[in-house]
């Protein structure tokens, strides 16, 4: 009894998390564009449609509960092993401001309990991972065609720029879009966070989605201003039409993705949009962005970070196999030391044709 209460605190702890990071992919654009100036009324917008959203969001539910791995391997620690190697990468990304899957580091952590049991559905694994690379990239081409659209369509009719009197409904079109998405977070990601008790049969998977969607939008409220500021100021400047375009594409994406209970990671099909917008304005140069490369970094190290987490708990709480522990962990610190040194070396190099050029 105590262990399940554990397991259900480290979920609705977890929820908040996603609820905080669901907040910059929803209402970034809606933010960054001035459409909603105050980050807390943004805040307070997604909190309340990620929770409607997470109330049609079973599907997705099953998928992460049973669709990885075997239910005959989750038990109450497994679930606690779980969220918590989920919940601690999740953490980690919100304290430093970075917009994350949330759907890559729970299947990761699934994933790492599956290695460690030798069970796993890879079919349905496949599936999943195909569907974290096909639709960003969809993101960003249907973004990139609809932004020349726009550009076409703003240069031809000034007024769509949101002045005078078209501003307030392009300010009303972007918000209904960004509550569209804040939705979409919902449906799609409350499972991350609950998924895994129902796939235990800890709780039903009714009380499951509105507890959880709760603890979605509480999260949203309280948490989510820092990766708030990240997705809708520091990647690039959008203008109302830019911003719905963001919106409908992820929004539109996200929904289509969840009704066939695929976990697809929103935030990167959202940033990914805005990348697409970014690209028609300012070409390819905004891929040099040094917060865009951090954020890729944090999308790829995420899942198998998790996943190693997630193993190495197994090991060592639930196997007592201390010697792969150990192997695990010296791998870990060999490859964190290289990647230093590389650093190290980089910057090096970089300092001394700065200095070259200097001269």
């Amino acid at each position: 009894m105590t262990l399940s209460i554990v397991a259900i605190v480290i979920a609705c702890f977890f929820a908040m998390n996603i609820g905080a990071s669901g907040t910059a992919a929803a209402m970034g654009p809606a933010y960054g564009s001035g459409a909603i100036p105050k980050k807390r009324v943004a805040m307070l917008l997604v909190g309340a449609f990620a929770f409607l959203g997470a109330l049609s969001g079973g599907e997705v539910v099953r998928t992460i509960g049973s669709g990885i791995i075997p239910t005959s391997i989750v038990d109450v620690e497994v679930v606690i092993i779980i969220l918590a190697a989920a919940c601690l990468s999740l953490f980690i990304a919100n304290l430093l401001g970075i917009p994350l899957s949330t759907s890559e580091v729970v299947v990761g952590a699934i994933v790492g309990a599956g290695i460690a049991y030798q069970s796993l559905f890879f079919n349905s694994l496949f599936v999943i991972v195909s569907f974290w690379v096909i639709v960003p990239i969809v993101a960003f081409l249907l973004a990139f065609v609809f932004g020349h659209l726009v550009k076409r369509l703003e240069k031809k009719h000034p007024m769509l720029n949101g002045k005078g009197k078209w501003r307030k409904p392009l300010t009303i079109l972007l918000i209904v879009s960004a509550c569209m998405e804040a939705f979409a977070a919902g449906m799609n990601n409350v499972a991350n966070a609950v998924g895994p008790l129902v796939g235990a049969g800890l709780i039903d998977i009714h009380i499951g989605i509105i507890m959880g969607g709760f603890f979605v939008a509480l999260g949203a409220i309280l948490l989510g201003g820092r990766v708030l500021e990240t997705n809708g100021k520091r990647i690039t400047k959008l203008s109302l039409l830019q911003g719905s375009t963001v919106s409908i594409t992820g929004g539109s994406l996200v929904i289509t993705a969840s009704v066939f209970g695929l976990p697809v990671p929103l935030t990167q099909v959202t940033t990914s949009a805005i990348i697409g917008i970014g690209t028609v304005d300012g070409g390819f140069r905004l891929w040099q962005k040094s917060i865009l490369k951090q954020i890729v970094k944090v999308w790829i190290v995420s899942p198998l970070f998790s996943l190693v987490l997630s193993y190495g708990f197994i090991l060592l709480f639930k196997e007592g196999d201390y010697y792969s522990l150990a192997v695990l962990l010296s791998a870990l610190i060999a490859t964190a030391g290289a990647y230093s040194l590389y650093r190290t070396v980089r910057q090096n190099r970089r300092t001394t044709y700065d200095d070259g050029a200097g001269i």
